[in-house]
């Protein structure tokens, strides 16, 4: 599968895609900071893969219950505006208990392939790329959540991020009937089937939200659903993605819309081989090109 918006982009890779979800899920399985070894062995894992690439790879370290902990990053530098950032981020940790295959070794496949896919381009804006530490619980919504930290130290710097994407659980595709459940008020004319992916955007990030959907239906036509809602309804604000919201950034999720759909959603059963990795290729072909998009649109 190719990107078709320039031509320094190459493939998106199937094989990749699961190669680096059952390297995390597999391999190293659990991570978190009751394991902090594989949690550490993650973290090298996502370096080891940016570097081999040529990127240079920035660490955001802090301790989290005794544990040195690092969110990653890396730049492809922009041409035009520079100093203006579209950032994506993924979270590399898991629940205790579960190998984390869609949640979240599927985010963090997706974030590598598109360092790979985009390490030649030159956007007009700084596309930026995070791995988030400490996304689940107990971290969840308190200050030690990797993205808190990164989004506070963003706004201190006066970062000016136009854009932020969570990609949250990327892999899971169903096509029978009833398959997708919706949080309470928007399921009313939306799919009953788990076949499509999911741009989900608070109120205030509803600009965003109009431009990413029409910058990836451009790229792709894999289904797409795309909501601007109340950011407390259950599910809207779980992922990193609230922490931009938090800090007055705009930022949506992309997900798969985890257990409205996923039935291992936080279970140990949440393993590689569940997860439809052609349909999620094409998925990250169509960020990427979305991605390209938003970068080069003078007006966003």
């Amino acid at each position: 599968m190719s990107v078709q918006s320039g031509s320094s982009i190459t493939s998106i890779s199937v094989s990749a895609l699961e190669s680096h979800v059952r390297e995390l899920a597999e391999e190293i399985g659990e991570r978190h900071v009751w394991l902090p070894q594989s949690l550490a062995t993650a973290r090298d894992y996502i370096v080891g893969q940016w570097q081999a690439e040529g990127h240079t790879v920035e660490t955001q370290a802090y301790e989290a219950l005794d544990v040195l902990c690092a969110n990653l990053s890396i730049d492809l530098p922009g041409t035009r505006w520079p100093r203006q950032v579209v950032l994506v981020g993924a979270h590399y940790d898991t629940v205790r208990q579960s190998p984390g295959a869609d949640d979240n070794a599927s985010g963090v496949a997706a974030l590598l392939e598109l360092g790979r896919c985009l390490s030649n381009w030159r956007p007009g804006r700084n596309i930026r790329l995070v791995a988030f530490v400490n996304e689940e619980a107990p971290f969840f919504f308190w200050e030690k959540m990797g993205s808190a930290i990164y989004a506070r130290a963003a706004k201190r710097r006066g970062e000016d991020i136009r854009a932020m994407f969570s990609l949250e659980m990327l892999g899971c595709y169903r096509d029978e009937s009833g398959s997708q459940q919706y949080p309470p008020f928007l399921g009313r004319g939306r799919p009953d089937r788990g076949n499509f992916i999911a741009f989900v955007a608070n109120l205030r990030s509803r600009p965003l939200l109009k431009r990413a959907l029409a910058a990836f239906k451009e790229c792709t036509d894999f289904p797409v659903e795309g909501t601007a809602t109340f950011g407390w309804l259950p599910g809207v604000n779980w992922s990193d993605h609230l922490n931009f919201w938090r800090e007055g950034y705009p930022a949506l999720m992309v997900t798969d819309t985890a257990f409205f759909r996923y039935p291992y959603y936080h279970a140990p059963q949440d393993t590689p081989e569940k997860l439809d990795y052609r349909r999620m290729a094409t998925v990250v072909e169509g960020l990427a090109g979305m991605l390209i998009k938003l970068a080069d649109d003078e007006s966003l």
